[in-house]
């Protein structure tokens, strides 16, 4: 961990802080919330394709957002130039919902001392150099490994981002947020078809973590190992049948056909399928579903969230019986509860929101094997791609990057094409069984809300999920 605090972005830029926190106060003396959020980021990315450096980017930014919130309705101004003309502008923004009094400011969030990764910034842990030879090795390592490789695309980003929120009664909050993400895709042949398959992995932990020999070398072979499998799949077949989900990385599903349904703005609107039926099941027994951002080291841990509240472990579903929701501290207000730690914001030029952090669920008591030998005729989804939900209705439809048949309880050929299709509250109660296995993605997750993309994590253990909708391309 940093042995020295990081300059704060106010002293950095020539500013009195005195004067900043008079300009917040005066700002939000009659509103009932609002804060100023400072950012300060860096940001890298190199990829490495078809045997040469193909890019290599370096972006640095800072920049600051003023909001002031009156009932339900926020103002929200934002700029780079961090001056204290910049910042009288922004305020005469805020005033416009923050006039009449007649209101009380909303408590500040508690303190935390807690800390969940280190502050080391990725980006200078590694020469430049050493970063492309790193990158040259795993091309170099993934053709060696079989002959049928054509083609290899392998990639690291890095991102060091440093926050400083201040509120009107001069509480300030900080928190420094590393992350490291690598992505290996390999495409192979064997003389009439082509294979494809990826794996990437990352996290706020100590950026070099990621990028020793054993671990990055994984990454590949397991992305070679898609690949090949995918040239062996047939046409999926259509039609309802039993679908058992792998751990890990399919809790994707769980995030977005179910997660979002479950974030406060949603409910408070009555958008959300899930509207009003708090303290009912939802869920067959057996299933319980959290949100937990204090995870060390994880990519959608956060040590206080964007609005300065703690980020916690919210528990959302509990053996099938919604209990929670994931919460900003506007719509916690107004829904009079308390934020969660899930006021997320992809930069200073976004308001927060109710985002998820890390959402996954619980292990129950069935061994994976136990699971997959009670299916006749089926289909073993392993991991996803992209998928589309609605959020109102929960309907999705998600494709399958590796998927098999299952046959007499035994997993068999590989097939290509198949989609998922159903609706999130429907599947919940399909779930037959839960296995012991539970575990989390490997840290690549990125979620998309209102045009604005926040690092998260997902997970799961193995699932059995009855008569689901499956879509192929078998004749």
């Amino acid at each position: 961990m940093s042995t020295s605090p990081v300059p704060s972005l106010i002293e950095t830029s020539g500013l009195n802080r005195s004067a900043v926190q008079a300009l917040v106060s005066d700002t939000l003396r009659d509103a009932e919330d609002g804060e100023l959020f400072l950012e300060r980021r860096q940001s890298e990315n190199l990829v490495f394709d078809d045997g040469k450096l193909k890019g290599a980017s370096f972006d640095e930014s800072q920049g600051f957002g003023l909001r002031a919130v009156r009932g339900e309705t926020a103002a929200y101004a934002h700029g780079t130039e961090l001056s204290l003309a910049a910042l009288r502008r922004a305020s005469e923004v805020c005033r416009t919902v923050a006039r009449g009094g007649g209101v009380t400011m909303s408590l500040s969030p508690p303190r935390t001392n807690r800390h969940l990764y280190a502050e080391t910034n990725p980006a200078s842990a590694m020469s430049f150099a050493a970063k492309v030879s790193l990158l040259e090795k795993a091309d170099a390592f993934a053709r060696a490994l079989d002959p049928r490789v054509k083609q290899v695309s392998v990639s690291m980003s890095a991102d060091w981002q440093s926050v400083e929120i201040i509120r009107a009664d001069g509480s300030v909050y900080k928190d420094i947020r590393p992350l490291v993400r690598f992505n290996a895709s390999v495409v192979s042949s064997n003389g009439k078809e082509q294979g494809q398959g990826s794996h990437g992995l990352g996290g706020r932990g100590e950026p070099l973590s990621y990028f020793e020999d054993h671990v990055w070398q994984e990454a590949v072979r397991e992305a070679l190992r898609q690949s090949l499998i995918s040239l062996e799949a047939r046409p999926a077949p259509a039609g309802e049948m039993d679908v058992v989900l792998g751990s890990g990385w399919p809790g994707i599903l769980l995030h977005e056909a179910i997660g979002h349904g479950l974030e406060g703005d949603f409910h408070r609107k009555k958008t959300s399928v899930f509207t009003r039926l708090m303290g009912e099941r939802i869920a067959a027994k057996g299933i319980t579903v959290v949100d937990n951002g204090t995870l060390p080291d994880r990519r959608g841990s956060i040590t206080i969230d964007d609005e300065g509240t703690p980020s916690g472990s919210t528990t959302l579903i509990e053996d099938g019986i919604l209990v929670g929701l994931m919460q900003d501290r506007l719509n916690a207000r107004l829904m009079g509860v308390s934020p969660t730690g899930n006021g997320r914001r992809q930069s200073y030029a976004h308001a927060p929101m109710p985002r998820m952090t890390n959402t996954y669920m619980l292990s129950s008591d069935k061994h994976p094997e136990e699971i997959l030998g009670s299916v006749k005729r089926g289909l073993f989804a392993k991991s996803f791609g992209g998928g589309q939900v609605d959020i109102t209705s929960g309907k999705f439809v998600f494709s399958c990057t590796e998927a098999y048949l299952i046959e007499d309880g035994r997993i068999t050929a590989p097939v290509k094409g198949a989609t998922l299709i159903g609706a999130g509250a429907d599947a919940l109660k399909r779930i037959s069984m839960v296995g012991n296995d539970s575990a989390l993605d490997p840290g690549v997750g990125t979620c998309g809300k209102q045009g604005q993309g926040v690092p998260v994590g997902v997970g799961q253990p193995s699932l059995r999920i009855d008569g689901l909708t499956v879509g192929g391309t078998a004749a």
